[in-house]
């Protein structure tokens, strides 16, 4: 098929900042795209061939959007999946397959699934509400500390807590979720897998991840990680064998713990561009973003090794400010070697929004590390 400069339409429903930067590579290769978004002020509407304001949640809007395009693929996994498998069976390719979508959109799915396909994960018990925890640890079924997640519709480190006490519980939803054994881990780590319809495969270098203590949000993605080449191929050979049985197209990061004593265990993954791959449109040969394009057309895929080490830094809201964004001091981190800031376009800031990042790419990773934490401690997501 040709897809460049002809009438090929690829459809992505949201219009987020990684359907945005998956369109730099769409206007690359000249692809025609239609955008499904709620929000009027979706990232993407600017970049997109055609952009359609819409819930991606309402059957009806997604079946329709999905009947004009001939490959449909997400940014964001909360969509209507009754729509996506009746677009499948009326010959729509729909790309990561709903299958997929089915397995990694209820968190409590996702773990069985592991369980089944001896993936190793934290253990972990099912509730069909938040209230039947309380009575699990009267009945010496659960013990502290655990981390509570909800099934559903959670993202960037909402729909989580630690809970280490009975207090922890007040005032969170009662709704379906997990209760996961807290794993004391030394390393939180990531591996991107990609894969094609035709079956080829690839993987990017392991990442390691440092996270905010408060935001439960990534701070710093560091590629590669600074760990034992033993750790990184039992990384890599778990992150192949996830995407393996989920049967998985495109792009899916894997996200892992490193324990104590160098095991990995899986947390959870995302069935498209992700966080801790946005390093590699600076450093490496093929970024994350082309790479899934690549995916779901059924290209021959890139190089995903990187030219140079390279550091991401999130660029989220500063508590205390909301409303209309400033990127304080953005001129200061220009001046610095290797710095690139990529702005999001939301308009509106509050705190710990993702509103961007950074990525700094240097020939040293100490070197980018310590540079990482300058930019961190110069710019400013503040509200006029």
């Amino acid at each position: 098929m040709n897809y460049f400069s002809s009438d090929f339409k690829l459809g992505i429903l949201g219009g987020g900042q990684l359907g945005k930067m998956m369109l730099y590579e769409t206007r690359k290769f000249d692809i025609h795209t239609k955008v499904l978004d709620p929000s009027k002020e979706a990232p993407c509407k600017i970049s997109c061939n055609e952009f359609q304001q819409g819930d991606l949640m309402d059957y009806d809007t997604v079946y329709n959007f999905g009947k004009k395009v001939d490959v449909l693929t997400i940014e964001i996994e909360n969509i209507n999946l009754d729509a996506l498998e009746q677009l499948e069976e009326e010959g729509i390719k729909v790309y990561p397959p709903s299958q997929t979508l089915r397995t990694i959109q209820n968190k409590a799915t996702q773990k069985l699934f592991y369980v089944d396909h001896d993936i190793p994960t934290a253990a972990f018990s099912r509730f069909a509400h938040t209230s039947e925890i309380e009575d699990s640890i009267s009945n010496g079924g659960m013990e502290f500390p655990f981390v509570w997640k909800c099934t559903k519709f959670g993202y960037d480190g909402q729909g989580v807590k630690v809970v280490r006490s009975l207090k922890d519980l007040d005032g969170l939803p009662n709704v379906e979720c997990i209760a996961e054994k807290m794993i004391p881990f030394k390393n939180e780590l990531a591996v991107i897998v990609v894969r094609n319809p035709s079956g080829q495969v690839v993987t990017y270098p392991v990442v390691e991840m440092e996270f905010h203590p408060e935001a439960n949000q990534v701070e710093y993605v560091i590629c590669p990680a600074r760990i034992d080449e033993k750790v990184a191929e039992k990384a890599n050979k778990i992150a192949l064998k996830v995407s393996e049985k989920m049967k998985h197209i495109g792009v899916l990061a894997v996200e892992m713990f490193q324990t104590k004593d160098d095991q990995i265990l899986v947390n959870e993954v995302a069935p498209r561009p992700h966080n801790s791959g946005h390093y590699s449109i600076e450093a490496s040969y093929t970024n994350q973003f082309e790479q899934h394009i690549r995916a779901i057309l059924d290209l021959p895929l890139g190089n995903t090794a990187s030219k140079v080490a390279g550091i991401m830094v999130n660029l989220v809201g500063a508590e205390g400010h909301t409303g209309n964004v400033v990127y304080d001091n953005i001129e200061e981190i220009l001046k610095m070697e290797g710095v690139t800031p990529h702005i999001y376009g939301k308009k509106q800031t509050r705190p710990f929004r993702k509103m961007g990042h950074v990525t700094i790419v240097n020939n040293d990773i100490a070197k980018a590390r310590k540079i990482a934490e300058q930019v961190k401690e110069t710019i400013k997501v503040i509200s006029e």
